[in-house]
Parts: C-alpha cells; structure tokens; sequence
C-alpha cells in the first residue's frame, strides 16, 4: 500500500494525542461510559486502524479518510470554541492544533492511498474473451 508509512505515523501520532487530550480535559474523579467512549474513539481506533494498514489491507485507507474527517471536525470545533473565549488552555489549543493537522494529513493520505489501491486492482491483467453465443455458433 503506497502512503504506508505516513499513514501509520500519522494514526500513531492521533492516538498519543487522544491520550494526552484525555489525561488532560477528563477528571479521574468521575469515570463512566462517555470516558470509556472517548478512549475508544481517540486512542483505540487509530491503533486499530495502525494495526490493519500494517496488515496491509487496503478498504482500511478510506476508513481512515472517514475518521479523519469526523476528527477534523471536532478539531475545528474545539480549537473554534477555545479562541472564542470559553474556558480551555493553550495546552488543549496545542494538542488540537496538532491533532487537527494529523487528521488533514490522514485525509490527504489515506484518500490517495485508497484510489493507489483501486487502481492496483484495478490493472491486474487483461480479461479474457468473451465466448461466443450459442446463436452466432448457429448461423456457421
């Protein structure tokens, strides 16, 4: 899969940065189910996603393309309300800064390494003929 490596530093980078932000912003003193959610969501996934491109699975790169994407946005939404005066520090803008950067670039990356991919698949070799109708066989 071309874009490999980018691919998998960029998944490692989003999940040390989940984990950071989540040490950061969740309070231990009040662990639940949106907690667990979170882990899952920013440090789990990205390892799986790590995980199947090192497999070398190629639907993987469009799955990481979609949860870039869905990252991006709560990216632009948390560094959006940051600036806009709520509460938040410069550590919490910094880590969605970063981690904003890295959803871009596994947008960037992961869509060109799905369309690599297709076309790979696409190009195995020529298909054989068709075979001749039995009607055209008929008319000889």
């Amino acid at each position: 899969m071309p874009h490999r490596r980018i691919l998998l530093l960029t998944l490692l980078t989003l999940g040390t940065v989940g984990a950071a932000t989540l040490w950061l912003v969740l309070s231990p003193a009040a662990p639940g189910t949106p907690h667990v959610l979170w882990w899952l969501f920013l440090v789990l996934f990205p390892l799986g996603l790590a995980t199947m491109i090192f497999m070398g699975r190629g639907w993987v790169a469009m799955v990481c393309v979609a949860y870039g994407t869905i990252g991006l946005a709560l990216d632009l939404a948390t560094v959006v309300s940051i600036l806009g005066g709520r509460e938040g520090s410069a550590l919490a803008l910094a880590l969605s800064l970063v981690s904003g950067s890295a959803n871009l670039v596994l947008i960037v990356f992961g869509g060109r390494a799905f369309w690599a991919d297709l076309e790979r698949q696409g190009l195995q070799g020529p298909r054989p003929p068709n075979p001749p109708s039995p009607s055209s066989s008929l008319r000889d």
